[in-house]
């Protein structure tokens, strides 16, 4: 008997689908490479990144790395399916030329992201309009030391 093969493959989701969704197509692969004869299948989720380059109009994609083992029949039709898919806008399968080690996982659940703000870039304008409103601050934060009470007489 022949030792199976190692492949790793990483898939990039569309990013406007929801976290039940990503989670859907993780399990729904995974039952597909289980279904096709893999022996070993483990999953990790990169999450929500920045794309090299537009895909499809996407800037942003769920990134998930994905490692099996089989006989590399299941790389065909596996490949097919992904090229099929509306969800699936990037996919690479590469064959491991030396075994590594893996465990095969539960399909971790992807958690919702919190989308943080884009930092504001000032230009040279809105640079002075920033200080000036700094001084203003600083200017109206600044309290004014109470005057000294001076003695009445009586």
């Amino acid at each position: 008997m022949t030792t199976p093969n190692t492949y790793e493959l990483m898939f990039i989701l569309r990013p406007d689908l929801t976290q039940q969704q990503v989670n859907q197509q993780m399990h729904k692969y995974r039952d597909l490479l289980k279904d096709l004869g893999a022996q070993k299948v483990s999953m990790e989720v990169w999450g929500k990144r920045r794309l090299a380059y537009e895909v499809q109009r996407f800037q942003e994609g769920f990134y998930i790395l994905s490692y099996f083992t089989g006989d590399g029949s299941q790389v065909a039709p596996f490949e097919r399916n992904m090229r099929l898919s509306e969800e699936v806008i990037r996919y690479l399968t590469m064959k491991l030329d030396k075994e590594i080690e893996f465990e095969e996982n539960e399909l971790p659940e992807v958690e919702e992201t919190v989308e943080t703000p884009a930092p504001v870039v000032a230009t040279e304008e809105s640079s002075e309009e920033v200080v000036a409103t700094e001084e203003e601050k600083e200017e109206n934060t600044t309290t004014e030391e109470p005057e000294e009470a001076t003695p009445v007489e009586a």
